[in-house]
């Protein structure tokens, strides 16, 4: 078993025993999610820690919208919620990166491929260059939003 589930799993049990129903809920949701993507496909598979990031994250951004769209719908204690249970999956994630920090990447990317001046002909290229530098430390939008910007698009 991955580091990280074996630690999602002891807080699992810790913050059961502190009778902590937010918390408790939200790891039994990671830990269910994770499992999910262990049994889909044609065989099992142990997930590494960096898959488990990978769910995690995802998890996380559902958690952020759902806030967002509860708030737009003037249910303030469900984006409470929502926004409570992203925090406590922001625990296992990564630091994310700011955007100067996205800045400096994808204009190095940019560099790297010698996209400068191609226009939107070069995004998949710099894409394929950045994401696995940000994986898991910034949402994907953000990133394709900074490389559109830097391609002039």
């Amino acid at each position: 078993m991955s580091a990280l589930k074996e630690q999602l799993h002891a807080d699992l049990t810790t913050s059961m025993k502190a009778r902590d129903a937010l918390r408790t809920s939200t790891l039994r949701m990671a830990l269910t999610a994770i499992t999910n993507a262990e049994v889909s496909g044609k065989e099992v598979r142990e997930l590494s820690d960096d898959d488990i990031v990978t769910v995690l994250g995802a998890e996380a951004k559902k958690r952020r919208e759902a806030a967002t769209a509860f708030a737009e719908g003037n249910r303030p204690e469900l984006a409470e919620k929502e926004t409570a249970e992203a925090a406590i999956l922001a625990e296992y994630l990564p630091a994310q990166l700011s955007a100067d920090e996205i800045a400096v990447i994808v204009t190095a990317a940019v560099d790297e491929a010698g996209a400068a001046g191609q226009g939107m002909k070069a995004m998949g290229k710099v894409m394929g260059i950045v994401s696995p530098q940000v994986k898991g430390k910034a949402d994907g939008g953000t990133v394709a939003a900074e490389v559109k910007r830097q391609l002039g698009a």
